[in-house]
């Protein structure tokens, strides 16, 4: 009984996807190495050129066909010469009958700041294609006209980031949406009135802390603000074991516990795997989530660089 409630209750959800604002910015629990997913000018940060891809699977074991899904692949590097970073972010989000794809193109400018600081300032273009399939949602009048036709709209967006950074630290803030048009809305910069989108504000930082020649530490938080809503928090810590090995732990405030595991060779290569232990009401319904990161970087420069990637 309760998982035919809860099936509704999914169910009832979707039927504003359009206006909903919490799938619009899907998140990640190994979020560190997809920087791009939050800030443009993470784009360039490093001296070699970066791919990612990321799959993630939440609320397995539910009784409910829609759980959410996410898949992400980036790449991005500097241009040798010019200060600046490029990158491309493709994603697909699927959540019931509701579904977004992303592409997004990423350019920054890295300035010197310090012997061994930076700063990057960066933006993103790209588009949205918003979908619901609403013929596939099963309802009890089944001549309501709404649900008698699916719904597709793309949307362009704009963001917007800095990020301040060194070799064992990092400091971030950004809008990845900042600017949105709906076809049939205000051309305006009040994305309010613009789209059914929102802004997500992000802060971002982390820092390496030595203990010992074989062991590191490295904390780091991510803080999320959507106007009218609770401010949300990730707050992580990660054993890095001879610049190989990762263990972590990660608490999402109000949501759920990851555990994390990475492993990154010393040349190219890194994997990763994070559980999450949903904490909210949802753990009546879930076993939690489970999230696979794979890493392969290159250029030219690789192989001059004699520092592990922390982040």
């Amino acid at each position: 009984m309760k998982k035919n409630i809860f099936k509704i209750l999914i169910g009832l959800m979707f039927l504003g996807s359009f206006s909903a604002i919490g799938q619009q910015d899907p998140m990640l629990s190994q979020y560190m190495f997809n920087g791009l997913m939050l800030n443009p000018a993470y784009s360039g940060s490093h001296k070699y050129w970066s791919s990612t891809l990321t799959y993630r699977n939440q609320w397995t074991g539910a009784d409910f066909r829609g759980a959410p899904q996410t898949a992400v692949a980036a790449v991005d590097g500097p241009i040798p010469g010019y200060n600046m970073g490029l990158g491309l972010v493709l994603m697909h989000d699927r959540l019931g009958v509701t579904q977004q794809n992303l592409i997004q193109a990423v350019y920054s400018y890295h300035i010197k700041t310090g012997a061994k600081t930076k700063l990057s300032l960066g933006l993103s273009a790209g588009a949205s294609q918003f979908s619901s399939r609403l013929t596939d949602v099963k309802i009890w009048d089944e001549d309501d006209v709404m649900y008698q036709e699916d719904h597709s709209k793309w949307l362009p967006k704009v963001g917007f980031g800095a990020y301040f950074y060194a070799e064992n630290f990092y400091v971030g803030a950004s809008i990845p949406t900042l600017f949105s048009y709906e076809k049939d809305k205000d051309f305006s910069m009040d994305l309010t009135k613009a789209s059914f989108l929102r802004r997500h504000y992000l802060l971002t930082g982390g820092v390496v802390i030595p203990a010992g020649a074989q062991l590191k530490f490295k904390p780091s938080v991510l803080l999320k603000y959507i106007p009218s809503a609770p401010l949300e928090a990730d707050i992580n810590l990660s054993v890095v074991i001879r610049d190989q090995f990762w263990i972590g732990a990660s608490y999402r405030t109000l949501d759920a516990v990851a555990i994390i595991l990475e492993y990154q060779t010393k040349s190219f290569f890194r994997i990763g795997y994070s559980y999450d232990i949903t904490t909210s009401r949802l753990r009546n319904y879930s076993k939690g989530s489970h999230e696979i990161m794979i890493g392969f970087d290159f250029g030219r420069d690789l192989i001059k660089v004699k520092t592990p990637r922390y982040f």
